[in-house]
């Protein structure tokens, strides 16, 4: 954030520049839509983690950033150009390491510099020379004898030595060693630390984005689950114990076909902005029953139900603030780890077998 004095002589903070914004973007294969409304927006400087189980839509959205694919709806707004796909000057501008890299294999990663330095106007040879020094780098080594890692850090080497405003990441660790990830997830850090250079990491660890992100996007069938800073979120998440049954709502014999927690929970889970009902949540336990209707009036959201079969739990999200003042009556309430909320914003029904 920037500080600035107002006419009154207060200071006032402003957010940083938007580097890139993404307004309700879609994108369909066929009949299957890969990427449904999705919004985010990325500032100057900050790193964010964009995190999603594998097949939530996160390589989709990226290649729709990267004008690869043209999305059927929304607007993508990138260092100061918007539009529906980017343009090649905005290309210019931005480092990308894919998932996969493909190189030419006769190629010398010296040689390899050369005939990509064609493509950026502000390609720096010596930045480059720097690079490959810094990541232990061969220059004269060919491709085809590099290891899987170290074509992953050469793709970094390629995407930084022409000095981008911002780096778009999309799970560049995946397969690789956990020595060579968390080496790989410090130079990402060092580099956006000291060039103030924003980043954009896609990745479905956890512990990858925990460790790095100033910032999450939690991507869900292809729509935002959550986006904003992690403290925020992992204060605006508890899991809470309910109670026995006791007399009172939904201790009654309900019929089979009534409306259950679990039907509560899947009616509000695609909008955390809509509290789950009272009406829907109508169950033979009673403590079911009053917990959903307490969360409710006190505008939390049941994210995921535990008591299917023996679990008797639920992960709830709410104003950070409440949280200090509604302790859900007598109930247990334990905060979760980054991991736990994202399994939890991203469940999935589990067959019985």
């Amino acid at each position: 954030m920037v500080c600035e004095e107002l006419q009154n002589g207060e200071v006032g903070v402003t957010e940083p520049e938007v580097i890139l914004r993404i307004e309700d973007l879609r994108v369909s294969y066929g009949k299957l839509r890969a990427v449904d409304g999705l919004n985010l927006t990325v500032r100057a400087g900050e790193i964010y983690g964009f995190l999603g189980r594998n097949g939530a839509g996160k390589t989709t959205a990226i290649r729709a950033m990267m004008g690869i694919i043209t999305p059927a709806r929304g607007r993508i707004e990138l260092l100061g150009y918007r539009g529906r796909r980017i343009r090649a000057r905005q290309k210019q501008r931005i480092g990308y390491v894919s998932q996969e890299q493909h190189f030419y294999p006769w190629m010398s990663c010296r040689a390899l510099g050369r005939f990509v330095s064609g493509f950026y106007p502000t390609w720096d040879h010596d930045e480059f020379a720097r690079l490959l020094s810094l990541l232990d780098l061969p220059p004269k080594r060919r491709v085809s004898h590099l290891s899987g890692g170290m074509r992953v850090k050469l793709a970094l080497a390629l995407a930084l030595a022409h000095r981008p405003p911002i780096l778009i990441l999309d799970e560049p660790t995946s397969g690789l060693d956990p020595a060579t990830r968390r080496e790989f997830l410090e130079i990402i850090s060092r580099q956006a630390r000291s060039h103030s250079r924003t980043t954009f990491f896609s990745s479905h660890l956890v512990d990858e984005v925990e460790r790095v992100a100033d910032r999450v996007g939690i991507i869900h069938n292809g729509g935002m689950r959550y986006e904003g800073d992690i403290r925020t979120l992992q204060e605006s998440v508890r899991e809470v114990d309910h109670l026995p049954p006791t007399d009172g709502p939904g201790t009654a014999d309900v019929g089979a076909n009534e409306p259950t927690a679990g039907d509560a929970v899947e009616s509000a889970v695609d909008d955390p902005s809509v509290p789950v009902t009272a009406e829907l949540a109508v169950d033979t336990y009673a403590a079911r029953w009053e917990f959903c209707e307490l969360a409710a009036a006190r505008g939390f959201v049941v994210m995921r139900d535990g008591f299917s079969g023996n679990g008797t739990s639920s992960v709830v999200y709410g104003d950070p603030e409440a949280w200090r003042d509604v302790p859900f009556g007598t109930r247990k309430v334990r905060r979760l780890s980054l991991e736990d909320i994202f399994i939890a914003m991203t469940a999935e029904a589990t067959p019985n077998l």
